[in-house]
């Protein structure tokens, strides 16, 4: 497991190379879906896919910043996809780690219909990064706390970094 997880998290340093902030990022989303899954004790696959979508989740920044001047999440899904394919190709992963991490990446800003634990706890994991780095007022974590957060796990994180 740890192999394919450690060469995505280089692959992707040199994905973002100068981008200390984007880097950043997706330490920390990996950080805490690591964390969150294995508190949920995820099985081991299903940690693997998790660990690689949070490494990857972001990768369609550039080029959604490239091709349209703007990143939002919707373009993020889009532009995803493609460059997780190669880059995951190009490590010989297994097809179907392949298809869930860029079925995750697709769908990493899509709240409605989550559909798996994997997916659950990478968009729970983008939270905790994203309230933190964006300066959500209380209001707005404890909206997204009693929206978005499911596991108990990624309950728990939330409540306690955020002081809930």
């Amino acid at each position: 497991m740890g192999c394919l997880t450690e060469q995505v998290f280089q692959k992707m340093i040199q994905y973002f190379a100068s981008d200390a902030k984007r880097i950043q990022h997706f330490t920390k989303v990996h950080a805490y879906a690591s964390l969150i899954g294995k508190m949920e004790k995820l099985g081991k696959n299903e940690q693997q896919v998790l660990e690689i979508a949070a490494l990857t989740h972001d990768i369609g920044i550039r080029n959604a910043e490239y091709k349209y001047g703007k990143c939002d999440g919707p373009l993020q899904e889009q532009e995803g996809p493609a460059p997780a394919r190669e880059l995951l190709i190009s490590l010989d992963a297994e097809p179907q780690i392949i298809e869930r991490v860029i079925y995750l990446i697709a769908h990493h800003h899509t709240y409605s219909a989550i559909v798996g634990r994997d997916y659950q706890i990478l968009v729970e994991a983008d939270f905790l990064v994203n309230l933190y780095e964006d300066g959500a007022t209380k209001e707005a974590v404890k909206a997204a706390y009693d929206k978005i957060f499911c596991t108990v796990s990624g309950k728990k994180l939330c409540a306690l970094m955020f002081g809930l």
